[in-house]
């Protein structure tokens, strides 16, 4: 296990930034409650979405991916709200959440239920948009996510459970365009997986000292001194069942070469990782954009050449 971080050091779960920054005390606490100074959540929910959308083959699709990326925000934003009304007691007792809006007292429990409702009734307008497979798929998707917050007390691996609900979209795009090919859906979703819990993993190592402490639950933890190793082998799955996927799609070696961009950075992340430095594991968690966009170029090629 790394040293303890010393205070300064802390990066803060929330920051007063762009946008956010600029707006009055109030709205600016329910922009940082559903996280929306952070970026990062939406795009890692929104890029499986392209995914399925790409790799089923039907071009670009821009109408569905801008209600996509819609929902993505919104119910984001949504389960971030019902994570932190769940999680309050805990984010007190952790440096990097203890500032959160509901932890830190500043938005009630009240206002927060309120807030996700609003930003429910947006998911529900962009699930109105997809035709009833894909609205049947996207509703299961709920039990996932009202369990996910209760994971990290009962088992060492909450990214595996995360790992099922930050890529369902995959499922979703696919569902909304075709209803075959099930065998390849399944590989993409599984290698999605493992790819969230590899990143997920790398995000935990901020907590690490302070969930040993409050007994929250971590792959990190688990890990213990293993962590990039273990993350290693994560991506290298997530790789392995993507071209895998890629394979029962269009049985063509050339179509796997797409997938060349995408396992360099993620080896990239591997190799630089860092525990020891605060900022360092924040970073390669963050850099996971750039794995889903080139994951999403290669579906666009492999589904559409």
């Amino acid at each position: 296990m790394s040293e303890p971080v010393a205070p300064n050091d802390i990066v803060p779960d929330t920051e007063h930034r762009g946008l956010t920054a600029r707006l009055p005390q109030r709205p600016r606490d329910l922009a940082q409650l559903a996280r929306f100074d952070r970026p990062i959540g939406w795009w890692l929910l929104f890029w499986p979405c392209v995914w399925g959308v790409w790799l089923a083959g039907a071009g670009w699709q821009l109408a569905l991916l801008g209600w996509m990326l819609l929902g993505s925000i919104a119910m984001r934003g949504a389960g971030c709200v019902y994570n932190d009304i769940v999680d309050a007691k805990l984010d007190r007792q952790v440096a990097r959440t203890a500032s959160r809006p509901v932890a830190s007292g500043r938005v009630s429990k009240k206002l927060a239920w309120g807030w996700l409702l609003a930003l429910s009734f947006v998911g529900l307008v962009v699930l109105l948009q997809l035709r009833f497979e894909a609205q049947l798929i996207a509703l299961a998707s709920l039990v996932l996510v009202a369990a996910y917050p209760f994971m990290k007390r009962i088992t060492w691996w909450p990214q595996a459970w995360l790992g099922l609900v930050f890529t369902w979209g995959l499922l979703v795009g696919w569902t909304q365009l075709r209803t075959d090919n099930l065998d390849a859906l399944a590989a993409m979703y599984a290698g999605a997986a493992l790819w969230v819990i590899g990143y997920d993993t790398i995000y935990a190592l901020q907590d690490r000292e302070d969930d040993a402490l409050v007994g929250i639950r971590s792959s990190a933890l688990r890990l213990g001194g293993h962590v990039t190793g273990g993350v290693a082998l994560f991506y290298a799955g997530a790789v392995t069942l993507w071209a895998l996927a890629f394979w029962l799609y269009r049985a063509d070696w050339v179509a796997l070469l797409a997938l060349i961009p995408a396992a360099g950075h993620l080896a990239w992340q591997v190799a630089t990782l860092d525990s020891g430095d605060p900022a360092n594991p924040l970073e390669r968690f963050r850099s996971n954009r750039w794995t889903g966009a080139l994951v999403a170029a290669a579906c666009f090629v492999v589904g559409n050449a």
